[in-house]
């Protein structure tokens, strides 16, 4: 195939490429920064001559207009994942969340229990063999492009080319539209005291050449904050952000000891600044992979060494983690968490940490509790659960009996908490602490 004159003949105005999306379509947009922008806002502008186009996508940085009241005719939101701009419509019944697991969701498009009319994808410049990179957003975006009835492509020079198997060829796709758009960016988290003291926890648990991976928040940031003085660390993660850039420059990540990849950071997405992007761009020492690949656990777990740092909503007394709801809402949702906790336990030295803040509501309620509130769903069970860091300690539960477990969180509890925690032990489950 003659790949640029595919292009220049399929090469359209994002107003003519929208026009393909018919009133019933499925339209797949990419994880978090991979959105594109101007093909969104153009479909959300021909939003009175469509009924019910279901928009399905993960993590969103973007302003999710079409999730606002006036078009729950027009678009119908299918969040794998929720944010800021799609939680509202979840709960307040316009919207719907389908739980799965992120190393999951490429198999949903791939067997057709999700079938894809329309992938809109962002991609970098092509290189000399017509091929385009996904750059910030490969996850489970490649496997939808690949699976579309319609592909529809926006060309941008400002997102990163980024090796590994980020790669879709020009012939793969239908429809290609231009744009100059700035690739979103995710706001940094606010570092406070709560953050650093359980980044400081959690940097005591990791040695010289351990491999990481690690979530979103301002949780993740304060660990890599505080690695300065580890050396040679490694990463294979879904995701990463400037943080990682940040100890790359320093020295302290460099991948040398890892024995799965030896030498790369391996991720599947990045969010973070711009200055971000533009340090991903034909880096050697950054690949990227569909998300089946980089979160399959048996793939986690050939990296020795793998800490998995991850977040929660909550604990109860069992060391059931919930991640991705609050009571019987929906908040996020289980993206990686189970993934890398199952794969830590199967690498060789591995541990999985869940870290959060002992309390919520500013100090008014114990995020770990006696027992869930009805309805309240688990993410992470009490079968897989490994450590667990508030501010206040670190709570190691892997092989510990159930009372066992309950005393060693009520450890890591806010103080002004543990006598309620110790009695709810007692109600609720019979134990004697």
């Amino acid at each position: 195939m003659d790949w640029e004159k595919h292009i220049a003949q399929n090469t359209r105005s994002v107003e003519d490429a929208v026009r393909e999306v018919k009133s019933g379509d499925r339209v797949v947009l990419p994880n978090a920064a991979g959105v594109p922008v101007a093909l969104v806002n153009a479909l959300v502008a021909r939003a009175p001559e469509l009924r019910n186009v279901e928009i399905v996508h993960m993590v969103s940085l973007d302003k999710n207009i079409y999730c606002n009241p006036e078009y729950q005719d027009n678009f119908h939101f299918n969040g794998l994942y929720l944010s800021a701009g799609t939680r509202a419509a979840v709960a307040e019944g316009r919207a719907d969340y389908t739980p799965i697991f992120f190393s999951a969701i490429p198999s949903l498009f791939r067997s057709g229990a999700m079938p894809v009319d329309v992938s809109m994808i962002t991609v970098s410049l092509p290189d000399d063999k017509g091929r385009f990179s996904l750059g910030v957003s490969i996850d489970y975006t490649l496997p939808a492009a690949r699976s579309a009835k319609l592909t529809i492509a926006e060309i941008n020079p400002n997102m990163p080319f980024i090796g590994g198997q980020s790669f879709i060829d020009a012939g793969e796709i239908d429809i290609f539209v231009n744009s100059r758009d700035p690739i979103l960016e995710l706001t940094p988290a606010t570092i406070g005291a709560v953050e650093s003291a359980i980044g400081r926890h959690i940097a005591g648990l990791i040695k010289d050449g351990d491999c990481l991976q690690l979530g979103i928040g301002a949780i993740p940031d304060a660990v890599l904050s505080s690695l300065v003085d580890q050396k040679d660390l490694g990463i294979h993660s879904e995701m990463i952000s400037d943080g990682v850039m940040h100890l790359v420059e320093k020295g302290v990540i460099n991948c040398t000891r890892k024995n799965l990849h030896p030498g790369k950071i391996i991720i599947t997405f990045l969010m973070g600044s711009k200055k971000l992007y533009e340090w991903a761009n034909n880096n050697p020492l950054l690949e990227g992979y569909p998300v089946d690949y980089t979160n399959d656990p048996r793939v986690i777990g050939q990296n020795d060494n793998l800490i998995s740092i991850n977040s929660a909503l909550s604990v109860d007394l069992l060391g059931q983690v919930a991640a991705d709801s609050i009571g019987p809402g929906q908040f996020s949702g289980v993206g990686g968490q189970v993934d890398f906790v199952r794969g830590a336990s199967m690498s060789k030295g591995g541990r999985s940490i869940i870290a959060m803040p002992a309390t919520a509501a500013k100090g008014k309620i114990s995020r770990i509790c006696g027992s869930f509130d009805r309805g309240q769903p688990v993410t992470t069970s009490r079968h897989d659960t490994d450590t667990i860091v508030t501010e206040y300690g670190i709570a190691e539960l892997k092989g510990k009996s159930n009372a066992a477990r309950a005393k060693a969180l009520i450890k890591i509890a806010a103080p002004e908490f543990q006598d309620g925690l110790t009695r709810d032990a007692l109600e609720i489950y019979g134990w004697r602490l």
